[in-house]
């Protein structure tokens, strides 16, 4: 007879494996080596209360393992977070509530998408920075609202994958002690034993990282795995890993295997396992001992829930404002942004100033009218503007700063980014240089799938980056960026249009937005206007019969204007199209999008100083992109400028060959 704890264990083992045998696929390795440091922590220390899936002050849980996605919905089901029986039968299918990936928005109580290795280890560092700021900002004396923990479980591969390290690095120095990282330590991966490619001491990279380091030999000791918890939870001023050594595959035929990984085991190798541990529950069933069990512990948990009520009773009528504010700021889609809306947020800055720096500018008009942004560079805030003036820097001595110090980590970066925004409280942003984006594309990505609308401020947006080469002057990043599903790419021609970039990112509710700035300075623009937030418009009508129109964004709608002035008749008339965000203006009606873009007119001309692929969509067979296909090159920005022919001069005379 098992006792009650080794029975709950086992109910997630199998669970796990009935529904990847139903589904025909999936990774029964992870389940069911990792089952028993799941339970201890899901039994013991982590604090939740499944009536309220918003409690802004529970403790987070990431699998960033995301392929053990099954033990994930074992957990969910057995504890009654909004997961039946019928849904893990129907794991992996379409339109279920239990997809082959933990998915972030489709299945409740799913913290953040997972499954690209690293991904999820590296977002609960934005988790756990998120939960220091709003403990610094809100609590009081004997009234925490937020003291919680972040807690992740992750295997072998994730921390093969260098966006761990760097996000690591990042928790260490900045003494994160509320991270606690469950490793599971099996040392095999797809393709065999972890040895083949990976024999570093993952002990001495996280202590030498600033990190406490723990280790259970037994990874079936659920006490000795509880323990480790307890002892993680005492070190206050270090992220603690927990290396805890298990078997892949436990109980079943082929334990140990790399071949358990990645395939289901199949009816006869599936009661062979359950054999082995003992189970003779049937299947996608749990045992009334456990439920009673996991009643108990919930009933636990409770009490600590009810107690965090009393306190947040207390500190609303001890602190009504600041709880006002707090609850504000945790419920980012309700903030009031009526401030975008008033004339001052759109007064134009400076002329001739670069659009990084007007960014700069208006961010700092965000900054004060949000209350709650928080983000920062990859150590390139002086070159990116991306410093709000009176936010202060987040460190160990400030949790309380708004700017936060990234280094050069963009991958990172752009993960964290994501956590904070996810763990509530916050609006996030990163900023690099555009052509660093590549390094983020991963996370952004994530981000445009979960719906997150988190903020990038990528600038130094062309071949303007001028001596610095081929190596920092972006062309395809901007058609990478805009393929990207659900996202904004906003390339501004002026301070006026910033602003309209920053409006939209900060009303996008389920979209990250990249605003794509400048390094050189370009003129204030007769005629930018609010209009800007449709995505494209028309800057400059035509003197006569429509005949021609030119397209273009951000440095080179000057361009444009300068080719329209000279071709502009009264007897052939040229239409300048400012454009900054394509997907903007795909968003407006048929009608809109006909007044701006009539159809009869075919003659047309894009131009932006990048790759020229996605604007054919615009310009059609009969049109011309005047961009860039090719690598930069080294030099002065005007000399590189006049190389591509992105000149007044180059445009005008191009654009009139095209008619001729």
């Amino acid at each position: 007879m098992q006792n009650k704890k080794q029975l709950a264990v086992n109910t997630l083992r199998a669970l796990s494996i009935d529904q990847i045998d139903a589904a025909g696929s999936g990774h029964p390795g992870l389940p069911l080596g990792a089952a028993p440091m799941a339970w201890a922590l899901w039994s013991g220390a982590l604090q939740f209360e499944r009536t309220d899936r918003n409690w802004p002050n529970r403790d987070r849980f990431i699998l960033s393992a995301g392929h053990g996605s099954a033990l994930l919905y074992s957990l969910f089901h057995v504890f009654g977070l909004d997961l039946e029986a019928d849904d893990l039968k129907n794991f992996r299918q379409l339109n279920s509530k239990t997809p082959g990936h933990p998915e972030y928005g489709y299945t409740d109580w799913v913290e953040t998408t997972t499954g690209p290795l690293g991904a999820g280890i590296s977002t609960a560092v934005g988790f756990a920075m998120a939960e220091t700021r709003l403990a610094a900002l809100y609590n009081e004396e004997g009234m925490d609202l937020i003291d919680h923990h972040t807690y992740v479980l992750c295997g072998d591969g994730d921390l093969m994958e260098g966006i761990s390290n760097e996000a690591s690095s990042i928790a260490g120095t900045l003494e994160l002690g509320k991270l606690i990282v469950l490793y599971d330590s099996n040392n095999i991966t797809i393709e065999g034993d972890t040895s083949l490619s990976f024999k570093e001491s993952i002990a001495d990279r996280y202590r030498a990282l600033g990190w406490q380091v723990l280790t259970v030999e037994d990874g079936t000791d659920v006490d000795a795995i509880s323990k480790a918890i307890e002892e993680a939870k005492a070190e206050t001023t270090k992220p603690t890993i927990i290396e805890v050594k298990t078997v892949i595959g436990f109980g079943s035929p082929l334990a140990g295997d790399a071949g358990v990984h990645g395939s289901p085991l199949g009816e006869e190798k599936n009661l062979a396992t359950k054999e082995a541990l003992g189970y003779d529950v049937a299947p996608f069933t749990v045992s009334g001992e456990v439920k009673d069990y996991v009643d108990e512990l919930l009933t636990e948990k409770k009490k600590n829930y009810d107690d965090w009520k009393a306190i947040e009773d207390r500190y609303k009528e001890t602190y009504p404002e600041k709880y006002k504010d707090f609850i504000a700021h945790y419920d980012t889609k309700e903030q009031d942004l009526s401030f975008m809306d008033e004339e001052s947020f759109w007064k134009p800055v400076e002329k001739n100033m670069a659009t990084r720096a007007s960014s700069h500018e208006i961010l700092q008009r965000v900054a004060k009218g949000m209350g709650n942004l928080f983000g920062g560079s990859a150590d390139l805030a002086p070159s990116n503007k991306s410093d709000m003036k009176e936010a202060g820097q987040y460190s160990v001595k400030n949790r309380e700063g708004g700017n936060i110090n990234f280094g050069v980590r963009e991958h990172a970066m752009a993960a964290i980014v994501n956590g904070i925004y996810l763990h509530g409280g916050f609006r996030s942003y990163g900023a690099t240089f555009l052509v660093f984006s590549d390094y983020m594309k991963p996370q952004i990505r994530l981000a445009a799938l979960m719906g997150l609308p988190v903020s990038y401020i990528l600038t130094h947006d062309s071949i303007g980056v001028g001596e610095d080469g081929p190596t920092h002057q972006p062309i395809e990043q901007v058609t990478m960026l805009r393929s990207i599903p659900n996202s904004i790419t906003f390339r501004p021609a002026d301070s006026t249009e910033v602003a309209a970039a920053w409006y939209t990112a900060m009303h996008s509710e389920d979209k990250p937005v990249a605003l794509i700035l400048t390094r050189q300075s370009v003129p204030e623009l007769s005629g930018t206007s609010k209009e800007a937030l449709k995505g494209g418009y028309i800057l400059k009508k035509e003197s006569a019969k429509l005949e021609l129109i030119l397209m273009a964004t951000g440095s080179e709608v000057q361009l444009a204007l300068k080719a329209a002035e000279a071709i502009d008749t009264d007897s052939f008339g040229v239409r300048v199209v400012s454009m900054p965000s394509q997907e903007l203006f795909e968003a407006q009606s048929d009608d809109y999008k006909e007044e701006v873009l009539p159809k009869e007119i075919t003659k047309r001309v894009a131009v932006e100083a990048g790759a020229t692929m996605s604007w054919y969509r615009y310009v059609g067979l009969d049109g011309m992109v005047l961009g860039i296909d090719t690598f930069g090159a080294s030099g002065n920005a005007k000399d590189v400028f006049e190389t591509f022919g992105l000149t007044e001069e180059g445009v005008t005379e191009s654009v009139k060959e095209y008619l001729n």
